[in-house]
C-alpha cells in the first residue's frame, strides 16, 4: 500500500480528504523507477471541478500507453489544504505516487478559464517551482500549457517554459521523444526547449522578443532564436475515429461536476457565432463514426460502472448520425438502468422525443440559448436562432409535459440598444404566454421561466476581437433596465433573474485579451493571497485593482477601447485555423446585421480547410467528384 503524503491528521481535519488520496477506480499504477519520463497532469482548480475535463482523461489515457511514460494528476488544493501545505512546508504532491510535483520531468498545466490564473501560480508555488520561467533550473520541471486560453497566452508566458498550441493527440509524442534525446545527449533546459521549438504547435515564449509603442500597442513580435517559426500553427486531430480515447476513466471517490461518462460524439461547430471563441478555434467540424461511438459507450460503462452517459459535443443536433446513435442509447441503456444526457441540443421534435424517453418531464427544464432579445441583434452575432423557432419550440415542449425553462442571455453585445435588452424581457414573457394557450385542465402546474444573463466578454480569434467592452458600471445600468422591463410584463411572477457578477467579467476580459505586461498584475495579485477567482466566495476585485495600479498597467487599455484592424494583436503571430480576413468579413457583416450560414448550408471560407478535412471539406471534395 502507497504511503500518502498526507498524514490522518491533516486528513481529517480537511473538507473532502478524498481529494488527495487517489487510488480511484481505474487510475493508472506504474514503478515511477521503471519508465524514462513523469508527466503531472494539472487543472488548476479544485478536484472535482478539474477531474470532470475530457481533455486531461484523453492525455492522461495516451501517456500512460506509452511503456516509458508514467503520467500522474494534480489539481489545485482546496484553501484549507492551501494553508496547511504552506504551514507546515509541505511540498504540493501527484495522486497516483503522492510524490512532489517538482519532482518530475514535466508540468502539464490545462488552461481552461482566463480566471483560474492564481491557481496556475499557486500550483507553482506550492511546489516549489520558481513562478517566473527564467528562474527555474535543471532540477525543475518544463511547464508547459495547454487549452483554449493558450491560444493567447501572452498574459501568462512569463510563467511557462513553453505551450501546446491545439489538440494533445497529434505531436505529444514527438515532444516526448526530443526531451528522451535531449536527455541522452546531457543537453540543457534550454538545449530542450530550442529542439522542441522546432515542432509545429509549439510556442516556447522566451524565443520571442515584444516592444511597444508608446500608446502600448504592439510595435514588434518577433523570434530571437531561428528554431522559432514566426507563426505557431494549431494542432488538430482530424481522424477521430482512430485516435486515443479513454475506454477506463477514472472514476472518483466524490462526486465531481460531470459525474458521468461522457462520449466526445464530434469536435467544432457549424454555427459560426461571432461571440464564440470555442465555435472558431475548434474548426473544422470533425465527427466520430457512430459504430464506435456505439462500442466506446458500451467499453466506457463496462469499467467504469457509471449510470449515466452524455454526449459531449458544442452542439450536438448538428452529429449527422445522432438519431442512430441516441434511439441505439436509449435502447440499450434502458436495459441496464443507465439514464443519457443530451445538452446542447436544439429543441425540435427529435429533441422533445427523445427527451420524453429519458427524462423525467416533470422534474427537468428545456434550455434556450437566444443569446440576445431582439432578432436584429441575433443576425448581428450570427446566432442563427428566430423568435419564431423559439416560441414553436417552447409551445411543443409545453404540449408535451413540460412546465420548466431555462433561457440564457448575454448583455453588452455589439451594437446592442435599450430595446435589445428590454427585448430579453418581452420574449422571455411570451414564451410563458405559450404556456397559457393550453387549456388549464392539460397543464402542469405553473409555468416556470428562469432568464439568465451573462456579460459579454470579446475573446482573441472572434469576429468580435477588435470591439470595445463596456464598463463594470455600463453593464450593471444594462441588468437594471431589463430588471424594470421584467417587472411589467404580464407574466412576471413566473420569471426569475439571475445574472452573472460583473467585475469577473472584467477581469476575464482584461485577461483574455492581455499581453505579457500583465504578468507583474497577476504576480501580485496571487502575492496578495488571490486563489480561487472564479468562486464568488474568494474573489478579492479590490486586490486585483491595486496589483493594476502598482504595475502602472491601465485596466481601460485592455477592455474599454475599440482596436484598429491593422493593429498587432497580442496573439496575432498564433495560426488558429481560421484566418484574420475571414474575421474581420464577419466582424463587418456583424456591423451591417448580416447573416452568414451555417458551414453545412454554404463555405464561409473561414480559412480551415487547410487541414484538409471537416464538413466544409468533405462536402466540397463530394461536389467535385
Amino acid at each position: 500500500m502507497k504511503k500518502l503524503a498526507l498524514s490522518d491528521e491533516i486528513l481529517l481535519t480537511i473538507e473532502k480528504p478524498a481529494r488527495y488520496i487517489g487510488g480511484e477506480v481505474n487510475e493508472v499504477k506504474k514503478d515511477p523507477s521503471e519508465v524514462e519520463i513523469r508527466f503531472c497532469m494539472c487543472f488548476p482548480d479544485v478536484y472535482e471541478v478539474g477531474h470532470s475535463h475530457l481533455g486531461i482523461q484523453i492525455l492522461y489515457d495516451m501517456f500512460n500507453k506509452r511503456n516509458d511514460t508514467y503520467c500522474e494528476r494534480v489539481y489545485s488544493p482546496w484553501v484549507d489544504l492551501d494553508r496547511i501545505l504552506r504551514e507546515k512546508n509541505i511540498s504540493l504532491f501527484a495522486l497516483e505516487s503522492q510524490d512532489p510535483v517538482k519532482e518530475f520531468d514535466f508540468l502539464g498545466i490545462t488552461l481552461q478559464y482566463e480566471m483560474c490564473y492564481t491557481n496556475v501560480l499557486q500550483i507553482l508555488d506550492l511546489s516549489g517551482i520558481p513562478i517566473y520561467a527564467r528562474d527555474r533550473t535543471e532540477e525543475d520541471p518544463i511547464v508547459i500549457g495547454g487549452g483554449p486560453c493558450a491560444y493567447n497566452p501572452e498574459p501568462i508566458a512569463d510563467f511557462f517554459d513553453c505551450f501546446y498550441i491545439g489538440e494533445g493527440e497529434t505531436v505529444y509524442d514527438r515532444v516526448l521523444e526530443e526531451y528522451k534525446e535531449n536527455r541522452r545527449v546531457h543537453g540543457s533546459r534550454r538545449d530542450y526547449l530550442e529542439r522542441i521549438a522546432r515542432i509545429e504547435g509549439i510556442y516556447v515564449p522566451a524565443l520571442y522578443d515584444v516592444d511597444y509603442n508608446p500608446d502600448h500597442t504592439i510595435r514588434s513580435f518577433v523570434p530571437n532564436h531561428p528554431n522559432a517559426s514566426p507563426m505557431i500553427r494549431k494542432q488538430v486531430q482530424m481522424d477521430l475515429s482512430h485516435t486515443y480515447y479513454p475506454e477506463r476513466p477514472i472514476v472518483p471517490y466524490i462526486k465531481a461536476v460531470q459525474d458521468r461518462v461522457v462520449l466526445e460524439i464530434q469536435r467544432g461547430c457549424i454555427r459560426g457565432c461571432r461571440f464564440c471563441q470555442a465555435g472558431m478555434i475548434y474548426r473544422p467540424v470533425r465527427e466520430r463514426d457512430v459504430e464506435y461511438l456505439k462500442g466506446m459507450a458500451s467499453s466506457m460503462l463496462a469499467s467504469t460502472g457509471q449510470e449515466e452517459i452524455s454526449l459531449g459535443s458544442l452542439s450536438s443536433s448538428d452529429y449527422s448520425a445522432l438519431p442512430d446513435l441516441v434511439y441505439y442509447l436509449i435502447e440499450e441503456l434502458g436495459k441496464k438502468g443507465v439514464n443519457l444526457s443530451l445538452p446542447s441540443l436544439r429543441i425540435d421534435a427529435f429533441a422533445l422525443d427523445v427527451m420524453s424517453k429519458v427524462q423525467d418531464i416533470r422534474k427537468s427544464s428545456l434550455t434556450f440559448a437566444p443569446e440576445a432579445g431582439s432578432q436584429r441583434l441575433r443576425d448581428v452575432i450570427n446566432k442563427g436562432l428566430s423568435e419564431e423557432s423559439i416560441l414553436k419550440g417552447a409551445a411543443d415542449a409545453f404540449a408535451g409535459g413540460w412546465n420548466k425553462v431555462k433561457l440564457y442571455f448575454m448583455l453588452g453585445l455589439p451594437t446592442e440598444t435599450e430595446e435589445d435588452i428590454e427585448g430579453i424581457a418581452v420574449l422571455a414573457d411570451q414564451i410563458a404566454r405559450e404556456y397559457y394557450v393550453i387549456p388549464k385542465d392539460k397543464r402542469n402546474g405553473r409555468v416556470s421561466i428562469t432568464a439568465s444573463t451573462s456579460f459579454f466578454v470579446p475573446k482573441p480569434f472572434t469576429p468580435f476581437q477588435w470591439v470595445r467592452m463596456c464598463t463594470a458600471e455600463e453593464f450593471l445600468q444594462k441588468k437594471d433596465v431589463l430588471r424594470r422591463k421584467l417587472m411589467e410584463q404580464l407574466n412576471y411572477k413566473s420569471i426569475r433573474y439571475n445574472w452573472h457578477d460583473a467585475e469577473v467579467s472584467i477581469l476575464e476580459g482584461v485577461l483574455a485579451r492581455g499581453d505579457r505586461r500583465l504578468s507583474g498584475v497577476i504576480y501580485n495579485t496571487n502575492k496578495k493571497g488571490c486563489l480561487y477567482d472564479s468562486w464568488s466566495e474568494y474573489f478579492h476585485y479590490d486586490r486585483w485593482m491595486e496589483a493594476f495600479q502598482e504595475n502602472d498597467v491601465d485596466i481601460d487599455f485592455y477592455i474599454h477601447r475599440e482596436r484598429a484592424l491593422d493593429e498587432t494583436l497580442p496573439w496575432d503571430f498564433i495560426d488558429a485555423g481560421v484566418t484574420k480576413e475571414f474575421l474581420i468579413r464577419e466582424y463587418r457583416r456583424a456591423q451591417e446585421g448580416k447573416v452568414t450560414p451555417n458551414c453545412k448550408k454554404a463555405c464561409s471560407g473561414c480559412g480551415a480547410m487547410v487541414f484538409h478535412g471537416g464538413v466544409c471539406y468533405e462536402e466540397r471534395k463530394g461536389d467535385s467528384v
